[in-house]
């Protein structure tokens, strides 16, 4: 990580937890009040009915990173490791792949649902202590359903099981870097270096996923991209006036749908919305899959499934963090008002320019949503197909729809989000998505691999 002249690296946990757009911190008020006002958060996503306990406690995970204030950088973390748990708890009674972490040595005859539903549920609630009522409740709504189908033998062994993984899991993750923080990170003044962006003027956020330990790459540096353009390049220019006149609050030329766009896929995490798009296709695939053999094939598959893109996800946020830290380029609400600085005849300063909403605060180069989204596209692309036709919604957004012909249809719109939300240049947009790729074919490539 290179280190800002007169700065210091890092950031408080507290900061890393608490800092967040205005507009997510509103709508999360919001929706949190309407989850707890209707009962604690236990009702699945309107957006598909669950397929089985695998996308049941995947809905579960992240509405408890919605009501527990996750970042969409902790939380890529957060659903590695429930995912992880899942994976390896019903993968170590069937046998079938690699596993992630633990040795594949559940015992035979175990329930690989009840398996799940306690890693999940003992991952989430060492992570998310104040809602152990809530998800007590849930887990005491899974096992009464597993109960109606298999018997109490085959629920206590895989409940011991399903503990068993998530403690080493948990174990194996509280290494890896995440905790401690390191020192409040604040950037630098020369000329193209990030520093804290208005309103709130916060630390660099998450700096230690620059060096935390991946899941599936080998190093958190090992799809680094080139760098942002030079400051007097041709290329800077023309991403510092696309923006510049593209992402503008007052922008006259971006269109009422590219507002909307941009607003959307900053509303939630982007592994909330990438999840929510695998559970729509899960279901769509498996609606008709009733057989037992099919449930405990598609239990399985779909445990698979997701623990590949949330391990992607989460490995993709580790190489993009770790780009950002080395490179710690400037972002435009800083480049435009400061553009006499940059020795760029082809770039005019703008004192007054303003972003269509808050900046994140962490540096600019590679999009940290573009790394991530590329990385599940590829994953769900290899196995959907890239022409799978697809709906995305937010749960922070109710009403507001995008519809896709295609996984590279999406990603596009998610490159055209940040930058017509000011937030972005397109150089890190597609490094950013170039990255994230990287990742998710290393991961398919690399993980959780059929056993021969």
């Amino acid at each position: 990580m290179r280190a800002a002249p007169g700065g210091r690296e890092g950031m408080t946990m507290k900061t890393s937890l608490a800092k967040g757009s205005f507009m997510r911190t509103f709508l999360r008020t919001f929706i949190v009040g309407a989850v707890l006002a209707a009962g604690g958060g236990v009702a699945a996503s309107a957006a598909s009915a669950p397929a089985d306990e695998i996308t049941n406690w995947n809905q579960m995970l992240f509405r408890a990173g919605l009501v527990g204030g996750s970042t969409p950088l902790v939380i890529t973390r957060v659903a590695a490791i429930v995912q992880a748990a899942m994976f390896d708890a019903v993968n170590g009674i069937d046998r079938r792949y690699t596993p992630i972490h633990v040795p594949s040595a559940g015992p035979a005859g175990a329930s690989r649902d009840a398996a799940a539903v306690q890693a999940a549920y003992a991952t989430l609630v060492q992570l998310y202590q104040a809602q152990k009522s809530t998800l007590d409740a849930r887990r005491a709504v899974s096992l009464t359903s597993i109960g109606a189908r298999e018997s109490s033998a085959a629920i206590a062994s895989g409940i011991a099981w399903g503990q068993t993984v998530a403690d080493a899991i948990l174990a194996w993750r509280s290494t890896d870097g995440f905790a401690p923080p390191p020192p409040p990170f604040l950037g630098g003044t020369s000329v193209g270096m990030w520093r804290p962006t208005p309103p709130a003027f916060a630390p660099g956020a998450g700096p230690q996923f620059a060096y935390m330990t991946p899941w599936v790459i080998g190093a958190p540096g090992q799809f680094r991209p080139a760098g942002p353009p030079a400051l007097t390049s041709d290329r800077y220019a023309a991403d510092f006036n696309e923006t510049k006149t593209m992402g503008s609050l007052s922008s006259s030329t971006r269109t009422p749908d590219q507002t909307i766009f941009a607003w959307f896929w900053a509303s939630s995490t982007a592994s909330y919305l990438w999840n929510n798009v695998a559970l729509s296709l899960i279901d769509r695939t498996h609606r008709e899959s009733d057989s037992d053999s099919q449930h405990r094939s598609a239990t399985l598959e779909n445990a698979r499934l997701l623990a590949l893109l949330n391990l992607a996800i989460a490995d993709a946020a580790i190489g993009c963090w770790e780009a950002k830290y080395t490179y710690v380029f400037w972002r435009p609400v800083t480049a435009i008002p400061l553009a006499a600085t940059d020795s760029n005849p082809a770039t005019t300063a703008d004192p007054t320019w303003l972003p269509l909403f808050a900046t994140p605060a962490h540096p600019e180069y590679p999009s940290g949503h573009s790394c991530v989204s590329g990385a599940a596209g590829v994953v769900l692309a290899n196995y959907f197909g890239e022409g799978t036709r697809f709906r995305v919604t937010s749960d922070v957004m109710p009403g507001v729809v995008r519809q896709f012909d295609s996984f590279s249809a999406a990603l596009e719109e998610v490159k055209n989000a940040r930058i017509f939300a000011g937030i972005h240049f397109r150089s890190a947009t597609t490094d950013g998505q170039t990255l994230g790729a990287s990742v998710g074919e290393y991961v398919l490539n690399n993980a959780m691999q059929p056993v021969d």
